[in-house]
């Protein structure tokens, strides 16, 4: 038999191919899936939304009645952005909360400092309050060069979280444009 190119190359395919698939079988009958429930320990389950990415992927958290701290996250196979996968980020997200190197309080330095100060959450929410209406304060524009109402600050800006859901993203925006900003943005955009 003398064999060609092509038709050595058709004979290594198929050969190639039985060798692979041929003791797999090629049974075409529904088969049935057992899934055992594995719950080493029992918790409240509710959804979320993985922070990482603007893709908005859905997240079961499972949080300890007793401790209130998570003890598994997993994709929400119910979400249909996901539908229960989750990247590396996604998948290693239970390290946010739970991760002894967290920094879980106030760390400020001052300018011009090279040390970093422990302060309150209420020092921080208060400072933060306080330099946000200065500077809207200072460049509050109430009417522009032709003389309409504006009432607006070009001082001040924001960048959403891709963290937050749509309902969060509207309070938020309703929030900042209250306070006269324009410009608003949002890291699902960038």
């Amino acid at each position: 038999m003398k064999l060609g190119r092509r038709e050595f190359v058709k004979l290594t395919a198929a050969a190639t191919a039985v060798t692979a698939f041929g003791g797999l079988g090629f049974d075409l009958a529904p088969t049935k899936a057992h899934a055992q429930l594995l719950s080493l320990r029992k918790g409240k389950e509710t959804t979320s939304v993985c922070c990482y990415c603007s893709v908005g992927c859905g997240l079961i958290v499972t949080t300890d009645e007793k401790t209130k701290r998570a003890i598994n996250i997993e994709g929400d196979p119910d979400h249909p952005i996901n539908e229960g996968a989750l990247c590396a980020k996604g998948s290693a997200i239970y390290q946010l909360a739970e991760n002894p190197q967290r920094i879980t309080k106030v760390q400020y330095r001052a300018p011009g400092s090279d040390k970093w100060e422990e302060k309150s959450w209420d020092w921080a929410i208060t400072e933060i309050a306080k330099r946000v209406k200065k500077v809207r304060d200072e460049s509050f524009t109430l009417k522009n060069a032709k003389g309409e109402v504006v009432n607006r600050t070009e001082g001040l800006a924001s960048v959403g979280s891709a963290a937050m859901d749509n309902e969060e993203c509207w309070i938020y925006q309703a929030f900042l444009r209250s306070l006269g900003l324009t410009y608003i943005e949002h890291q699902a955009r960038i």
